[in-house]
């Protein structure tokens, strides 16, 4: 009965945990897309600096990297923010009109730390009342049942009696 009540309390928070994911990475999209606007205003504004004195992008960057220590750092620091810039908009194109069946299918799209730890920051766990919510839910449910079961079987298998053959 106990193994039972545990595998069941397994399964309930799993339903409680998956039941959020909907939820979550809707919020997620939210902070991303407010990243890759800003991002995206910075890279601009760059271009536009660089394209005002005639420079293309690269050649800008080169031309700010010969500047000394200081200008090498900002052409370093200014690169990785035009690669994030690129790896955010891709992740927000793919996420953005996904539906959350699709998107739990594309948890590297979710990888930036940042963004994920501010959405869980702010995040607040939400009864799902939609069928994605109900889904994840049914999903969490199983996952949980199944995992604490199959971990409570493995841990009674050395106090089960042996069966002699007689």
């Amino acid at each position: 009965m106990l193994v039972r009540a545990i595998t069941l309390a397994g399964g309930l928070t799993g339903a409680a945990g998956f039941s959020q994911f909907p939820e979550f990475s809707q919020q997620y999209i939210q902070r991303l897309s407010g990243a890759v606007d800003e991002l995206s205003r910075v890279v601009a504004e760059f271009d536009a600096d660089a394209a005002a004195l005639g420079l293309s992008r690269g050649e800008a960057l080169d031309q700010l990297a010969q500047g000394g220590a200081f200008g090498a750092e900002r052409a370093r620091t200014m690169e990785k923010t035009m690669a994030r810039q690129m790896r955010l908009s891709s992740d927000l194109a793919a996420l953005r009109d996904a539906s959350p069946f699709v998107r739990a299918s594309q948890p590297v799209r979710f990888a930036d730390s940042e963004i994920a730890a501010r959405t869980y920051e702010d995040f607040k766990p939400a009864v799902p009342l939609t069928v994605e919510g109900v889904v994840f839910a049914g999903a969490g449910f199983f996952a949980g049942f199944v995992v604490i079961g199959a971990l409570l079987a493995l841990l009674r298998l050395p106090f089960r009696r042996r069966q002699t053959a007689a």
